[in-house]
């Protein structure tokens, strides 16, 4: 299954960014992990370096492994437009991160799990496949014996952020993909150039 199941605070640590969401370890060391804290000498970074890191960080955020990240990439690259900001609509598009984005679940690690566990529909079928990529249009919605989950009902009337993007009824559990989102409209700090810098080497 594509995703990391090592600690999820040293990683925090290591982007400097919450990764896998809200991280109280990260407020009080905002340092790379490591014995020697934060007076260790760090070596300046070559270009290569960076540009991997950036593509890890891309990976981990969305919990994509690299073959099928690249294959994105190469579909990405084939589309029309600029190929960075296609590759992180195709990565929003994912059937996992639309539930995210609806506030259906907290993180997407539990997003992944509500799809891989048939708890959502998409177009009133059921859906067990966390990759799969939505088309504008795609309805897609909790099952009607899953409507009761805790950790449904719990992050439901929690969620407050809104996308243009993605609509939701929180009454019928149900929303729709309107559209594959634009650059401005992904709130992710990804620098998509660099990603593209190195696939293209």
């Amino acid at each position: 299954m594509a995703r990391y199941r090592g600690p999820k605070s040293k990683i925090a640590r290591k982007f400097k960014e919450p990764i896998f969401g809200p991280d109280k370890v990260l407020a009080r060391k905002n340092y790379g992990p490591g014995m020697h804290g934060p007076s260790k000498r760090r070596r300046k970074q070559s270009e290569y370096a960076i540009q991997l890191q950036e593509k890890q960080k891309a990976k981990l955020i969305y919990g994509v492994l690299e073959r099928q990240f690249r294959r994105m990439f190469e579909h990405a690259n084939r589309m029309k437009g600029i190929t960075g900001e296609n590759l992180l609509s195709l990565c929003e598009s994912r059937l996992d991160n639309v539930v995210y984005r609806m506030g259906i679940a907290p993180t997407r690690r539990a997003a992944r799990q509500l799809v891989s566990h048939a708890h959502i529909n998409v177009n009133g079928e059921v859906c067990n496949i966390p990759s799969r990529s939505l088309r504008p249009g795609d309805v897609v919605s909790v099952r009607e014996k899953s409507k009761t989950l805790s950790v449904v009902t719990n992050n439901v009337a929690s969620a407050s952020a809104k996308l243009d993007w993605v609509t939701f009824d929180a009454a019928t559990l149900s929303g729709s993909f309107v559209a594959r989102p634009v650059r401005e409209q992904i709130p992710e700090n990804i620098k998509e150039q660099l990603i593209v810098e190195l696939y293209s080497k």
